[in-house]
């Protein structure tokens, strides 16, 4: 049988925390920066966690958790 893989996107783009949460990066923060209030931008900095509806949907992407 071959092997599982994983969606060469997700890996770049998703983490998984040790506690098995999706980590990603915020979104809204690519252009666009004169709209935004500089609220906006400071609260978009990092990573976030994913809603667990939408990290369900990713893990199927990494299978094996990287």
């Amino acid at each position: 049988m071959s092997k599982m893989k994983t969606k060469s996107g997700a890996k770049k783009r998703f983490k998984l925390t040790a506690t098995g949460k999706v980590k990603a990066g915020q979104a809204g923060k690519r252009h666009g920066m004169i709209k935004r209030t500089n609220k906006q931008i400071r609260n978009k900095r990092g990573l976030t966690t994913l809603s667990p509806q939408d990290a369900r949907i990713v893990k199927k992407y990494i299978p094996n958790g990287l």
